[in-house]
């Protein structure tokens, strides 16, 4: 199974792409979606096909659907996100994301994601749907069980004008990369080092701070699953300062209302 993830600046051209989507005969069980509450309103203006049977919201409220074992009696569920606020999560991945509210939390909703990942929803993510969903955008995200049909569906929901997750990415480091790199040369300058030689290991080590996994652990509680998954750079200096400043930015994040 793959996964295909497009953010938007409406819920009601998420609602479109999730109609053409479901021409492929991908099921509403397959389709999760993430819009702050105050833009939930506009999937239920959405036509669910080309019958133009209103309520995209309401058809896929409705759908029943489990992950280890979880069953959601509806799978839209409001969850509050710190420093992002209300948002309204339709499907089962998409409640289960953020563990907070709702009937999956805590736990339970840790192990759900936990498998999902088998499936292709990296956790790595994550940050990048909370900042869109800060940005009163729409994340729309596609489980494709058959895998020839995941560049259909990308183009499916690039007709209704998603951005790719990895052009949110590149997009959410733009934003923070004149800062990040005056603050390295400041902090770095009489040892000589260079924020361009070093942007690779330090932007990896800054996204590695947002990992669900490692948020709230300082550098050197966090070194072993940090082996693990960077084990090419995350004992390297530049790697170090990111993490750093990862972790400073996300705590700063919460208590200004970003995330």
């Amino acid at each position: 199974m793959g996964t295909v993830t497009g953010i938007f600046t409406s819920a009601a051209s998420a609602g479109r792409a999730v109609a053409r989507v479901q021409e492929l005969g991908i099921g509403p069980d397959h389709i999760n979606i993430l819009t702050p509450n105050s833009n939930a309103a506009d999937l239920d203006a959405v036509p669910t096909s080309d019958t133009e049977q209103p309520g995209m919201g309401a058809a896929l409220g409705g759908l029943v659907g489990g992950v280890s074992g979880l069953t959601l009696g509806t799978a839209a569920a409001s969850l509050l996100i710190p420093g992002v606020g209300p948002i309204t999560a339709i499907g089962i991945i998409a409640a289960a994301l953020f563990g907070t509210g709702g009937v999956v939390a805590g736990a339970a909703a840790g192990e759900a994601l936990e498998d999902s990942m088998s499936d292709g929803l990296p956790k790595d993510e994550l940050f990048l749907y909370e900042d869109a969903l800060r940005q009163g955008r729409t994340v729309l995200i596609v489980q494709v069980e058959d895998t020839s049909l995941i560049d259909a569906v990308r183009d499916k929901i690039h007709q209704e004008g998603a951005e790719t997750i990895d052009a949110a990415r590149e997009r959410w480091w733009i934003g923070l990369r004149d800062v990040e790199q005056q603050h390295y040369d400041a902090a770095s300058g009489a040892e000589g080092r260079d924020f361009t030689a070093d942007e690779s290991a330090y932007r990896r080590g800054f996204e590695s701070a947002l990992h669900p996994r490692l948020r709230g652990r300082v550098y050197d509680e966090a070194m072993e699953d940090l082996r693990r998954m960077h084990p090419d750079a995350c004992e390297s200096d530049p790697f170090r300062r990111g993490y750093e400043r990862g972790r400073e930015w996300r705590e700063r994040g919460r208590t200004e209302g970003r995330g």
